[in-house]
């Protein structure tokens, strides 16, 4: 998600203008008021505004919890409360929290057309994410409307079928089967663990931090975090109505289970099932989901008037909506007033160890992590490439290597395909395959970028007469991707190679010389070097990586490249102050 500055506070004509606006709409809510359809949004029946211009206070909800707000707006629009004379009158709407969080911002693009008064986000993540990213005059001191805790929800019979099995739910299941040391999940554990987008919903986000807190800390839990952030992104919906579609769709997924408020499986078994779903608490503890209210009017007689909405959800009346509605208080004490049978009927541990801090370092290495790709392959086809390597071709166990690397890459990768030797390209070195660009486009004619990356990963071969121009290779490589930076993506230069230059061209100094002066801090662009077999020159390549905060890996199998694959991304966490890596 992009962030900006702060919107700056309004004008008087600004604020002349929205008075008026509000007076427009005022005016038009007294005529509709004796409408049937609109008696929802504003209470009950009877005359709820004497006063010629009432305050109109605009609330944004997020998804799951706005029908309850809603009811609770018009409950207390029945009350005819009022501020500095003048009455009060609150109307909801569903509003995603990502959404609200760019207009409060001052963000340009995925706005609301107005700033809302107050806002009830799925997690108090937000609201402080909005005060770090320049939302500064958000008060302090929001109302928790309502709780949920988080579950692992899947059909009965599926768990069932992990009881008899004795698989018990637990965060390491985010992750995908190779971080938990096998190849493929068995046959009495779910084949996949969807995760709402942390981008979009509160639970995704209390999902990474989970995550994190279960692998530590360290280069093997940042390998495994990356594993799972990867992982995550091919199955991620956008909210939690998605995710609950999600269990019970059965044409892809055999034993699929998600991650969700436990709200969401209590609305979503108000529809009659064969195979309801049901709520299982993680071994190790949950995160409860909060939902905060926070005041943002800008206009003080509408903060005021929004101040007093949030002093009223805190009371008895809305306390027991929000629990009919599915969740539990606001203060977690109490569970839904009717609590279905697939819902454990006892209060879920917490996991202590992740506090609001741990939510918001998580949230933060999402989005390190999150980014696609902008990568640019280079490709050795030296004679070195041809030397035997565990009794087959160096070239090949490298291009086995790719093509199981290649599925790392998500769709929204731009990737392009370079191979390297002297005099290939005529006098340039090397020979553009595959030009840089989106992976699920084709470059030109049918053929997917993607589909010809992986056919020349079968198909390239060595040439044994020709020399490495290695140094070449990286400096023309490392221009084009810095000459086609994406702000958006990591912008990444990799190059799989024997290790050696045979020196027909730019040597190491002069290239070690150009990086320095060429590398943008502003618009990074960091060279990956994978060498496969021995004889590497592992000191002049550290060098090379080094310039660009990059890292050099060294294999021999090519089995070893997710390892490869999930190091080099997962240096987006230290990223652009990483420690030279070998």
């Amino acid at each position: 998600m992009r962030f900006g500055r702060h919107r700056a506070a309004m004008s008087p004509e600004q604020r002349r203008r929205k008075a008026f606006q509000r007076g427009m709409l005022a005016g038009l809510t007294a005529v509709a008021i004796v409408v049937a359809g609109l008696v929802a949004i504003f209470g009950g029946g009877g005359v709820l505004c004497t006063t010629r211009e009432p305050v109109l206070v605009n609330v944004a909800a997020a998804v799951d919890v706005a029908p309850a707000v809603m009811e609770a707006a018009g409950r207390f629009n029945e009350t005819k409360a009022s501020v500095g004379g003048r009455c009060v009158l609150v109307q909801v709407t569903e509003q995603p929290p990502a959404t609200v969080l760019r207009t409060l911002i001052g963000d340009l693009a995925g706005v609301l057309r107005e700033r809302p008064d107050g806002w009830v986000a799925d997690s108090s993540a937000w609201i402080r994410l909005a005060r770090q990213q320049g939302a500064t005059a958000l008060p302090a001191g929001e109302t928790v409307v309502a709780t949920s805790p988080l579950v692992f929800a899947t059909r009965s019979s599926l768990a069932r079928r992990f009881s008899v099995g004795k698989t018990e739910m637990n965060w390491r299941m985010v992750f995908p089967s190779t971080v938990r040391g096998r190849l493929t999940p068995n046959a009495d554990e779910p084949d996949v663990v969807r995760v709402p987008d942390p981008s979009l919903a509160g639970a995704g986000i209390a999902t990474v931090a989970a995550a994190r807190d279960v692998v530590g800390t360290g280069p093997e839990a940042d390998k495994a975090l990356t594993a799972f952030v990867r992982w995550a992104q091919a199955g991620s919906t956008p909210d939690y109505r998605s995710m609950m579609d999600a269990v019970d769709d059965r044409s892809f997924w055999q034993r699929p289970v998600v991650i969700v408020p436990e709200q969401s499986v209590w609305e979503h078994n108000l529809r009659p099932s064969s195979d309801p779903v049901v709520a299982l608490h993680p071994r190790e503890g949950t995160i409860n989901l909060d939902y905060p209210y926070v005041v943002t009017a800008a206009d003080p007689a509408v903060a005021e008037a929004s101040t007093a909405f949030a002093e009223w959800l805190e009371g008895p009346q809305v306390q027991e909506i929000v629990r009919r509605a599915g969740f539990r208080s606001g203060d977690g004490a109490q569970g839904p007033v009717s609590p279905l049978p697939q819902i454990p009927s006892e209060t879920p541990r917490t996991r202590a160890s992740v506090s609001p801090q741990d939510i918001d370092e998580a949230l933060r290495a999402w989005s390190r992590l999150a980014p696609p790709t902008n990568i640019l392959v280079l490709a050795d086809t030296s004679k070195h490439m041809a030397e035997p390597l565990n009794g087959r071709t160096r070239v090949s166990v490298a291009l086995e290597a790719a093509k199981i690397g290649l599925q790392l890459f998500p769709d929204s990768t731009h990737m392009g395909m370079w191979e390297f030797a002297n005099t290939l390209g005529r006098i340039k070195g090397y020979q553009e395959r595959v030009a840089l660009g989106p992976i699920n486009e084709p470059e030109t004619g049918q053929v997917l970028r993607r589909s010809r990356l992986d056919e020349l990963t079968g198909t390239i071969t060595a040439h044994p007469k020709l020399d490495s121009s290695l140094y070449d290779a990286i400096l023309s490589g490392f221009r084009k991707v810095s000459g086609d930076y994406r702000e958006e993506m990591n912008n990444t230069l990799l190059v799989i190679t024997a290790g050696r230059d045979d020196g027909k061209g730019t040597n190491h100094a002069q290239l070690l010389d150009r990086l320095r002066s060429e590398w943008n801090p502003d618009k990074p662009v960091q060279i990956i070097i994978i060498a496969f077999g021995k004889g590497v020159d592992r000191e002049g390549l550290s060098q090379i990586t080094a310039a660009t905060n990059g890292s050099l890996h060294e294999a021999q199998e090519p089995g070893e490249i997710i390892d490869v694959f999930l190091a080099a991304l997962a240096r987006r966490l230290c990223h652009p102050t990483c420690k030279p890596t070998t």
